[in-house]
């Protein structure tokens, strides 16, 4: 039996995109199951996920405005579909309660609403990127 490598990086990235300790994948005959239990795992995960603190700390830099956050974990898209207009741009006057981007999470479509008015000052994520729960997405002032 030939083991499909990518199959198992891309178990191992969910790992650790969605902060899980085990996911297991099943196809026909074959079954894969992967987790964190071993220290010397959670050591190479630890690696890897490095780079993405930096993105954050660029993205944490003292700002004026209003920070609207993600209410969920998920993937923001910035328009309701591939290639229509995007929700917010920067600039743009927003109003309460407008939609301000969609937070896909398990195949569902989440309106992220405004939770002020305001002028839209900085988008803090890009389309299609992962977010966690309370990261800053958008700056208002």
């Amino acid at each position: 039996m030939k083991i499909d490598k990518k199959i198992i990086k891309e178990l191992t990235d969910y790992l650790n995109e969605f902060n899980l300790t085990e996911i297991e994948y099943t196809e026909k005959d074959t079954k894969i199951k992967v987790s964190k239990s071993s220290s010397s795992v959670s050591s190479q995960i630890t690696s890897v996920a490095n780079p993405s603190p930096v993105t954050k700390e660029k993205i944490s830099a003292p700002v004026s405005g209003t920070e609207i956050k993600s209410p969920i974990i998920g993937t923001a898209y910035l328009a309701p579909e591939p290639g229509a207009k995007k929700f917010s741009e920067v600039g743009k006057k927003i109003k309460k309660g407008e939609t301000i981007m969609i937070v896909e999470a398990m195949k569902t479509m989440n309106h992220v609403p405004s939770t002020v008015d305001g002028i839209i000052k900085e988008i803090c994520v890009e389309d299609g990127q992962p977010v966690e729960y309370g990261q800053t997405i958008i700056i208002v002032e």
